[in-house]
């Protein structure tokens, strides 16, 4: 099956967005940046490198239940061999939540002492949240203050301005639209991050990109795809990424009048199902791989 064109997504708030966090970069003390677990490698956007600068940043893996636990752990230390503090945890199930601001105040450790020094122990810490679209930032923030303050939905491009929350005493997060860059130069790149949602579906050929991550699966989790779609090895193993996906249409009984495979009906499924992990755990970036952690 060919590959997806160069998949590129960039829309006017999000130069707006980049100019908003070097703006408020003086106001705080240090960034959490928000990765995707299944994506460690893609999902770290690597503008941020420079707007962040020298500012004390910590890493948090979040979707960490829908990852690979093993690969996590290798995600994990190799941030850490690279001199960067992070944590693994899932703002959906509160799993590792309590982590965070512990982890904050040890990156901050040397600065909190300062304040000590000074008299100011009771300063508030401020943290920005910074992250592509879609990768958990709102919901992040919104189970840490404990109520829906932040607008969450399950699609990219959601929150649209800078906001302040506090979420404990003398800890405030300062939450921020997602924003991706201008060019994806590795077009593994950008198909792992339309397959996992950041890249909104209005303006992929999903079909298609079903089908890319169909032949994924088949080549990188073949069980969990023969298992969950009832395939066999036999069927898939030469089969092209629009092949499956009739398949898998076909076994699910997805027709049209005249008995057509409803294809666009099956992708949605492939695409539905790995987002939310139906198809198992699983992890696209492998820390092996990486040679440059993008932070």
């Amino acid at each position: 099956m060919e590959e997806l064109k160069t998949i590129q997504w960039f829309p006017g708030h999000m130069t707006k967005t980049k100019r908003r966090i070097e703006a408020q970069l003086k106001l705080i003390d240090a960034v959490a940046v928000l990765l995707d677990a299944r994506v460690p490698y893609s999902s770290c956007n690597p503008d941020l490198r420079s707007i962040i600068n020298n500012k004390p940043r910590l890493v948090i893996l979040n979707k960490c239940d829908m990852a690979d636990p093993e690969e996590t752990k290798r995600w994990l230390s190799l941030f850490r061999e690279k001199g960067v503090s992070a944590i693994a945890l899932d703002c959906r199930s509160g799993k590792g939540m309590n982590g965070f601001v512990p982890a904050v105040r040890s990156v901050l450790s040397e600065k909190l002492r300062s304040w000590e020094a000074k008299g100011m122990s009771g300063r508030t810490i401020k943290v920005m949240v910074v992250g592509i679209p879609n990768v958990g930032k709102s919901s992040f923030i919104n189970r840490l203050a404990g109520q829906n303050r932040a607008k969450v939905e399950d699609r990219p491009g959601v929150t649209r301005g800078n906001q302040w929350f506090t979420v404990s005493k003398g800890f405030d997060l300062l939450d921020t639209p997602g924003v991706l860059w201008p060019k994806f130069d590795d077009k593994a790149v950008g198909e792992k991050l339309a397959y996992i949602g950041s890249v909104k579906d209005e303006i992929l050929d999903t079909e298609h990109l079903a089908g890319r991550l169909s032949e994924y699966l088949r080549d990188r989790f073949p069980e969990a795809l023969c298992s969950r779609y009832k395939l066999t090895r036999e069927e898939i193993c030469d089969a092209q990424g629009y092949e499956i996906v009739s398949l898998i249409g076909k076994k699910r009984g997805m027709l049209v009048s005249g008995g057509e495979i409803n294809t666009e009906r099956a992708a949605a499924t492939i695409l539905d199902e790995f987002r939310n992990a139906t198809l198992g755990r699983m992890t696209l970036d492998r820390a092996a791989d990486c040679t440059d952690i993008r932070i």
